[in-house]
């Protein structure tokens, strides 16, 4: 009987989740030394997010891997931030973030450039939903401050709009007018 009750309870967790992933990032066992010897623990790195540009990382240790695991999932959610996206597959201008002596590098990139970028980023951009980015660590390889200069760098992103609102201007000021395809200048040049 204990073990329908436990089995409903994580099926309703899924219901109630199902549309966050999590990543797990790394996973590393600690000890603390004691009188009698050590004692073992396991840390855990999770990054959540919805693929829709909510994205959130966290950390939690305990004695046992599951358990550290959720721990760090639910810190992960609490600590979810949003990033504009560009037509929902990248973002809207290069940026550096840094975190301690971790120092990332994130670049817009084209349609189908796909995720070029290092293990710890990777996760958090899969689970942020961004398809095409370039991003280069430089610096710590520490997956902990890699993840944090990423959010540093996410945190640093802003839209168009947002940007068009605190200067007092509007959108098409900001982003300047669009030039004609080459293609379409070249039409005229021949028609004229």
């Amino acid at each position: 009987m204990a073990r329908e009750v436990k089995e409903g309870g994580r099926a309703g967790r899924e219901r109630e989740n199902d549309d966050l992933v999590d990543k797990l990032v790394t996973i590393n066992r600690v000890a603390k030394v004691v009188k009698g010897g050590r004692r073992f623990a396991f840390a855990a790195l999770v990054v959540v997010g919805d693929q829709r540009g909510r994205v959130g990382f966290g950390s939690g240790k305990a004695r046992e891997v599951p358990e550290a695991i959720r721990k760090a999932t639910e810190q992960a959610k609490k600590s979810m931030i949003r990033v504009p996206m560009k037509e929902g597959r990248t973002l809207h201008h290069d940026v550096q973030g840094c975190f301690g002596a971790g120092k990332v590098i994130l670049r817009s990139a084209e349609a189908g450039t796909g995720i070029i970028a290092g293990g710890p980023m990777r996760a958090v951009f899969e689970s942020l939903g961004i398809n095409d980015v370039v991003a280069k660590s430089t610096g710590s390889r520490n997956p902990h401050n890699m993840v944090k200069a990423t959010f540093d760098a996410l945190r640093r992103c802003a839209s168009p709009r947002v940007v068009a609102a605190r200067r007092g201007k509007k959108v098409s000021e900001i982003l300047g007018r669009r030039e004609a395809p080459a293609s379409a200048q070249n039409a005229e040049v021949v028609n004229g």
